[in-house]
C-alpha cells in the first residue's frame, strides 16, 4: 500500500476500493479513447489492465492522447505502460501489442471481467463489441465524440445488459475531427462508468 491508494481509500470507502483493486479491465486500443480512460481508470485505483494496440506513437496523437513528444516512435503499449506506471508504480500490466481481429479478442481479453472499446473505426467498433458480447464480457464502447463544443450531448446510455454505451451517436470523427476536450469527455465517461460498474453503482 502507498501513499496514493491510502487517499484513495478515504475517497472510495474501504470495500469499494477492495473491489477496484481486485477488478481487470480490458482496453481495446491504445489511442485517444484507451490512453486517457486508462489514465482516469489508473488515478481511481484500478490497478489490473491488459492493453492491446498494434500502433506507434506518431506526432498527430499529441493532440489529444496520452503521449509526449519524446515518446514519437515508440510502440503505444510501451509509452503508455512507462506512462501509467509514473501515476502508480503498483500497477500491474499486461501489454499486448496486436491489431484486434476476430480470432485473437476473445483470447487478449479473456481474464478481464470488464472491456473498453476504444478503438477508432466504426466498423471495427462494432466487429470489437459483437466479439465481447458474444464472450459474455460487460463492454463500454463509445459511438460519436467528434466535433468542438456541445459537449453536454455526450451521454452514458445502458444499451444492453452488458453494454454500455457512450456519445452523442452521431457525430462522425471524417468529418467532425476528434479533438482533446470531447475525446477527454468520452474517455473519462467510460472510467466512469467501469468504477459504478465495479462498486455496484451502475444505473
Amino acid at each position: 500500500m502507498n501513499a496514493f491508494e491510502e487517499n484513495l481509500i478515504r475517497k472510495l470507502g474501504a470495500e469499494n476500493f477492495k473491489k477496484v483493486q481486485k477488478a481487470r479491465v480490458g482496453i481495446a486500443g491504445a489511442g485517444g479513447l484507451g490512453s486517457n480512460c486508462a489514465a482516469c481508470l489508473v488515478r481511481t485505483g484500478f490497478r489490473n489492465f491488459t492493453i492491446a494496440d498494434f500502433d506507434r506513437v506518431d506526432a498527430t496523437n499529441l493532440d489529444r492522447q496520452f503521449y509526449f513528444a519524446d515518446q514519437i516512435g515508440m510502440e503505444k503499449t510501451e509509452a503508455l505502460k512507462v506512462n501509467l506506471l509514473r501515476i502508480n508504480p503498483a500497477l500491474e500490466l499486461k501489454m499486448v501489442q496486436v491489431k484486434l481481429e476476430p480470432a485473437n479478442i476473445s483470447e487478449t481479453f479473456r481474464d478481464c471481467d470488464i472491456v473498453a472499446e476504444c478503438l477508432d473505426r466504426a466498423d471495427a467498433k462494432s466487429m470489437l463489441v459483437a466479439e465481447l458480447l458474444s464472450a459474455g464480457k460487460f463492454t463500454v464502447s463509445v459511438s460519436g465524440l467528434g466535433g468542438i463544443g456541445a459537449s453536454d450531448e455526450i451521454k452514458t446510455q445502458r444499451a444492453k445488459k452488458n453494454l454500455i454505451l457512450i456519445g452523442d451517436l452521431r457525430s462522425d470523427i471524417e468529418k467532425a475531427p476528434a479533438l482533446s476536450p470531447r475525446v477527454s469527455v468520452a474517455a473519462a465517461k467510460q472510467a466512469d462508468a467501469i468504477l459504478a460498474f465495479v462498486t455496484g453503482k451502475l444505473s
